[in-house]
């Protein structure tokens, strides 16, 4: 019974903003807190990090302490509850990091999935291109490559704009029939190039 009418005083004189009794408080559990939150959280650094932050909310939340009732339950309680918080926090870390770094990898693969689709486009509309008549082949790399309208190819081939567009409907359908094997290649086809 003497030992808790000595707990008492000093939780009483905390209560009213004494910091000579917080430190004694201090002094008397910090170790013992220590040992108990490391068994949790197994880091010395956390550990003592989750012991000043006990302190602090002891501190900041003096006046709600009741001197009946058992400090040191109270301050294990508050121990157990911080720690507990931290635990969940890096949990969510951890799982928050492995969803990004899965989200990394997926767009990563899609990223290789569509460098290869590109890249058999490119294959595939060269090949293409490459059964085209000379003049026909022209007519495309002018409007595509260089970016000319029909009739400025006509200017620089020195033929009518509606041979041009001719020449051009006829390419078109045939790229769009070389293309149409494969639904997705024709697709994105399309979207690049016309």
């Amino acid at each position: 019974m003497v030992s808790e009418n000595v707990n008492t005083d000093p939780i009483k004189l905390l209560k009213k903003g004494n910091m000579l009794a917080f430190d004694s408080i201090y002094n008397k559990y910090s170790k013992r807190l220590y040992g108990f939150v490391l068994r949790f959280i197994k880091n010395e650094a956390d550990a003592e990090e989750i012991i000043q932050e006990v302190f602090l909310k002891i501190w900041e939340g003096k006046e709600k302490i009741d001197p009946r009732a058992s400090f040191e339950s109270y301050l294990f309680t508050v121990s157990y509850n911080t720690t507990m918080s931290l635990l969940r926090k890096r949990a969510n870390e951890v799982k928050y990091v492995e969803f990004i770094k899965y989200r990394q990898h997926v767009l990563n693969e899609n990223e290789i999935i569509d460098d290869i689709h590109y890249k058999e486009l490119t294959i595939k509309l060269n090949e293409l291109l490459n059964q085209l008549t000379p003049r026909q082949k022209e007519i495309f790399l002018l409007s595509r490559k260089e970016g000319l309208t029909h009739n400025e190819i006509a200017q620089k081939l020195n033929i009518s704009s509606n041979t041009v567009k001719n020449h051009f409907i006829s390419i078109l359908k045939f790229l769009k029939s070389g293309l149409s094997k494969d639904f997705f290649t024709g697709l994105l086809f399309i979207y690049l190039f016309l």
